[in-house]
Formats: structure tokens, C-alpha cells, sequence
């Protein structure tokens, strides 16, 4: 019995040290990695200084052009748009990292249904921000939530699994390859979309993602940081009351909403898109000087504050 309980133990610390190792050397990876989101993350959370810092999902990633916006501004920008980030639980737990240490002087959330619809596996992309568990009692409030907190507690090496096959093969291949302040253009698609597809508004609302929505607007109005909700062009037609949850709030709490979408903005131009969610770099240029141009409008209006 004495033997079996000291091959236990013995066993029990070989795995927590092979944990503990193969976590620095997964931290070592994740922080030299040239994969498409670890190099942005981790910019985001410890160097981040423009005047504006845009956030999102892929949409804001390939949609939104910083030097054709700075330009109409006069401002710094930053593209923080991380791909399939998904929905406002990411939003909010990289918001909360980044306020650590810097306040910009706006912020303009991309938002999409996945923001305020009832959808499988909510919490599935929180885990590429693991890495930097233990840094920001806030952020780490998110993986409470999605039962992983205690996990990533026990394991130093689980942190790392969403993204390891990622930030290895990064370490290889250079895929980082914005050049403009966070932009990842989308090159020229083969084919268009060829088909318009109608989409009802939602009837399932997911109280809890309301919630972290307007968490994230009181954490920016906490640091007196002006907010701003964008919804960029999409090859889907809706009713003029599609977004009407995420205006709702907007509303209540004095936050400008530009809504490209709901408008139809490129919508008889099928060439403009990628696929039904996303424009391509020619295209993204072309929303990129239009939103600046109503931004500029806002702030020279005062309606953003």
C-alpha cells in the first residue's frame, strides 16, 4: 500500500512538472510566434498607444483600413480585430487587459448578431486569450464563467492548447503579414457571392451577452473613454429591425451607432465581398474612407462623447 501511494505521488509530480515545463515553453512560443492572432494579442495587452483602437471579430480585421482612417482624422489608429474572436465575452476580456496599462481615446466595437443571439459554444473562443491568465483579475472573471478559471489554475500547459498547433507552425511561417497597423487585408476572391440570402431577425436574445455588453460600455465610461458601436457591409439582407437590441442599449447609454449594414450599404455590388460576411482589401478601402468620413462627422458634431 505504502509502494502504491509513493508511485502515485511520484507520478502526480512527474506530470506537474512536465505541466510546469511545458508551460514556459509554450509561453516562450506564444510570445515569438508570427501566427495571424498571437503577435496582435499580445501587442494589444502590453503595447498598444494609438488614439484610436478598433475592435472585433474578422470583420473588423479586414474591414477596417488605419491609414486611410487617420488620415481623414488626424488621429492614430489601431486595428485590434481579432480573427474569430466571435462574440462580446472575447470583447470584453481583452478590453480589460488592455485598459491595464492604456485608455485610448476612443473605441469603436465592430458588433454583429453573434453578439445578442442565443448560439452553441458561446465561450469557445475565450480561450485563445489563456495565455494571459493570472494577469487581470477582470479578464479571468470571463473563464470563471466558462468553467475553465480552475483549469487554467491547475494547468499552466492547458493555457496553451487552443492556439499551440498555431503558434508553433508560427514559429516556421511568417503569417503576421499586416503591414498597416493591424489590417489583414483579404485578397481578391476567385468568385463573388452569387446568392443574396435573407436573414430573419433574431427571436432567441441571450440575456447574459446583453449583459457583457453593457459591462463593456461601463468599463469605458469608467476611464471616461468615448464608445462607439460600427456594423459593417454584409452580403445578408435584414429588416430595418434586425439590430434593434444592440441600438437599444446604444441608446440608453448615449453611444453613437453606425450601421452599415441594416442600410445595405454594397449591397448590389456582389463584387465587393469575399464571401457573405467579409469586403476584400479593395473594397475594404473603399468602407474604410466612408466610415472615417461619418466618424469624422460624429466627432466634429460632439456626438461622441
Amino acid at each position: 500500500m505504502k509502494r502504491f501511494l509513493l508511485s502515485i505521488l511520484f507520478i502526480l509530480g512527474g506530470l506537474f512538472i512536465v505541466d510546469r515545463l511545458g508551460g514556459m515553453a509554450m509561453h516562450w512560443v506564444n510570445q515569438h510566434t508570427h501566427d495571424v492572432s498571437g503577435p496582435k494579442i499580445k501587442y494589444l495587452i502590453n503595447d498598444v498607444h494609438e488614439d484610436i483602437l478598433l475592435m472585433g471579430t474578422s470583420r473588423c480585421d479586414v474591414h477596417y483600413v488605419p491609414s486611410i482612417i487617420q488620415d481623414t482624422l488626424g488621429m492614430s489608429v489601431y486595428n485590434g480585430g481579432i480573427d474569430a474572436t466571435k462574440n462580446i465575452f472575447a470583447h470584453y476580456l481583452i478590453l480589460n487587459h488592455i485598459l491595464k496599462c492604456y485608455h485610448p481615446k476612443l473605441i469603436c466595437l465592430e458588433v454583429m448578431n453573434n453578439d445578442f443571439e442565443v448560439m452553441d459554444d458561446s465561450f469557445s473562443s475565450i480561450t485563445y486569450f489563456a495565455p494571459y491568465f493570472g494577469q487581470n483579475e477582470q479578464a479571468d472573471s470571463v473563464f470563471r464563467l466558462a468553467d475553465l478559471y480552475y483549469k487554467y489554475q491547475i494547468s499552466h500547459l492547458y493555457r496553451y492548447n487552443a492556439k499551440a498547433v498555431s503558434n508553433i507552425a508560427g514559429l516556421l511561417i511568417n503569417r503576421n503579414t499586416s503591414d498597416d497597423n493591424g489590417y489583414f487585408p483579404n485578397p481578391e476572391p476567385l468568385h463573388c457571392p452569387d446568392h443574396l440570402e435573407h436573414l430573419n431577425t433574431p427571436d432567441q436574445i441571450d440575456s447574459l451577452k446583453l449583459q457583457y455588453i453593457q459591462r463593456f460600455i461601463d468599463l469605458c465610461h469608467s476611464k471616461q473613454i468615448p464608445l462607439v458601436f460600427t456594423i459593417s457591409p454584409m452580403y445578408k439582407e435584414i429588416g430595418d429591425d434586425y439590430y434593434d437590441v444592440i441600438k437599444a442599449i446604444a441608446e440608453r447609454n448615449g453611444v453613437p451607432v453606425l450601421d452599415y449594414h441594416t442600410k445595405g450599404l454594397f449591397i448590389e455590388h456582389p463584387e465587393y465581398f469575399r464571401d457573405d460576411l467579409h469586403l476584400w482589401d479593395k473594397s475594404a478601402r473603399i468602407y474604410s474612407s466612408i466610415f472615417a468620413a461619418d466618424l469624422k462627422r460624429l466627432i466634429d458634431e460632439g456626438l461622441i462623447h
